[in-house]
């Protein structure tokens, strides 16, 4: 293979190479897009539905909530256990330092008075009642509206529990909605469901609540357009570097034509050298000089030193005068004047 193809195909290998990356990475932006419309699809479906009972979702506290019932309104009745109130550290709301105030709810009927004879009683659900603000720099204590006393009924939105973290965080607080993680935090021995609640209403309702969390965005993000970008880079870099390939490989083709087409051309000796005397030489014929008989005889006219084919020329017109025998009444035979 030679040098041009070799470069060439360098050149496409290396644009090969990094349009592959972009069509992966435009691909993983399409992933993040496709998930991204499924939350949306949720919390559209989700938000604004009716309320339903507890045990209609969430049968029993073993039972995990799916991604498609989050979001879910639901109903269930029981108290609160303020005892066990736990602060959710690191959550800003709209820009603002804020704590989010994670109250345990023991439920005592999950079918919201629907059933016969209530059902999941014992069970607590984590209940995320609001916000409050963290005051100057988040180390002073807080005051924490109460939430109401007695038997409420209470109406959430299901979210997903967090993982667990390792994080650590200072008495009465958590860094994540972890529901084992809460109640150990508030110190209650209680079995908890494997998802927390967002509070939407409370009957009785307090005289006072905690802010009120702002509702999940719908914003797609830019993950579609970024995916068509990746995309176009990687159709740009191989048509690039196949452009540029085919253009170095014929500057380089162009390049070795020429250094052979002068590598191969003749050589012509230098005015005066051993080439031109042989000419001279061939070109004057014994007794071309010499005048006819009865005449004197033929000096030959000096010569002037010049290029191969000057000397040529002159030799060819001395032995045609010679050959006439034709002068002017001069010694030497009549010659063109240059």
């Amino acid at each position: 293979m030679s040098a041009a193809a070799r470069r060439a195909v360098g050149i496409v290998c290396v644009g090969i190479v990094l349009a592959t990356a972009c069509v992966f990475l435009g691909r993983w932006q399409w992933n993040r897009h496709v998930w991204r419309d499924a939350a949306i699809a949720v919390v559209t479906t989700n938000y604004a539905a009716d309320p339903v009972p507890l045990d209609d979702v969430l049968a029993s506290t073993d039972e995990t909530l799916g991604k498609a019932d989050e979001w879910r309104t639901v109903e269930v009745v029981g108290r609160y256990d303020s005892d066990a109130t736990v602060l959710l550290r690191n959550r800003p709301v709209d820009g603002h330092p804020a704590y989010h105030v994670l109250v345990p709810f023991v439920v005592s009927d999950a079918s919201a008075g629907t059933a016969d004879d209530p059902t999941g009683a014992g069970g607590v659900l984590v209940v995320d009642r609001g916000w409050v603000p963290t005051g100057e720099d988040a180390s002073a204590a807080v005051d924490v509206p109460a939430p109401p006393t007695g038997t409420v009924t209470l109406t959430a939105r299901l979210r997903l529990d967090e993982r667990e973290t390792t994080r650590t965080a200072p008495p009465g607080q958590v860094q994540a909605v972890a529901s084992s993680q809460v109640l150990a935090a508030g110190r209650l021995d209680a079995v908890p469901y494997a998802a927390y609640a967002q509070r939407l209403a409370e009957d009785p309702a307090p005289a006072q609540v905690p802010g009120t969390l702002p509702p999940p965005s719908t914003d797609p993000g830019s993950h579609l357009s970024y995916a068509f970008q990746w995309w176009a880079f990687a159709l740009l870099i191989l048509g690039g570097s196949v452009v540029v390939a085919r253009r170095e490989a014929a500057l380089l083709t162009e390049a070795a034509t020429g250094d052979g087409v002068s590598g191969g051309e003749p050589s012509t000796a230098p005015p005066g050298d051993g080439a031109s005397e042989d000419t001279d030489r061939r070109s004057v014929r014994p007794g071309a000089g010499a005048a006819p008989a009865g005449r004197a005889p033929v000096r030959p006219a000096p010569r002037r030193r010049g290029g191969r084919a000057e000397d040529e020329e002159d030799a060819l017109i001395d032995a045609q005068l010679a050959a006439r025998g034709g002068t002017d009444g001069r010694d030497g035979p009549v010659r063109p004047a240059r």
